[in-house]
């Protein structure tokens, strides 16, 4: 892809899609359901204990074991910052098993990244995405740190 051709913004009507304050594009989802209908990522951020096998598009990997914390921090929000600037121009996909817990605390702190204040950040994913996003004390703490 030359950088003066963007593929299709997600529709953010579908399933998943979560419409950040900017206007950005991502989506959200379970690796154990079936792959949504319509466009395929540009990019997928994949929260998994282990390396989530093969896609037909890019792919980034970040060790972060189920109901816990990522592994790396650090790694963590390089690669979270990447795919909030990704997110401006690509179709990126935030997963994890089941899309709730991971998904949605990576998702709050791109919340966080687009200017949601971190105390809130939480909520806006809840109400915008998955009622039950952010399953643990622990991940809502982290959102909280990310501002």
């Amino acid at each position: 892809m030359t950088p003066a051709t963007h593929p299709e913004p997600w529709d953010r009507t579908a399933t998943g899609v979560l419409r950040l304050p900017s206007g950005r594009l991502v989506r959200g989802r379970g690796l154990r359901r079936p792959l949504p209908p319509g466009p395929e990522p540009t990019v997928g951020l994949y929260l998994l204990g282990r390396p989530p096998g093969d896609f037909r598009w890019e792919t980034r990997w970040l060790r972060w074991p189920d109901f816990r914390l990522p592994a790396d921090r650090t790694a963590a929000a390089a690669a979270l910052r990447e795919m909030w600037e990704r997110s401006a121009v690509e179709r990126v996909e935030v997963a994890c098993a089941g899309g709730r817990g991971r998904t949605g605390t990576a998702l709050a702190c791109l919340a966080v990244l687009d200017g949601v204040p971190a105390r809130e950040a939480v909520a806006y994913v809840r109400a915008h995405y998955d009622r039950h996003a952010v399953e643990t004390p622990w991940q809502r703490r982290f959102v909280a740190r990310s501002g």
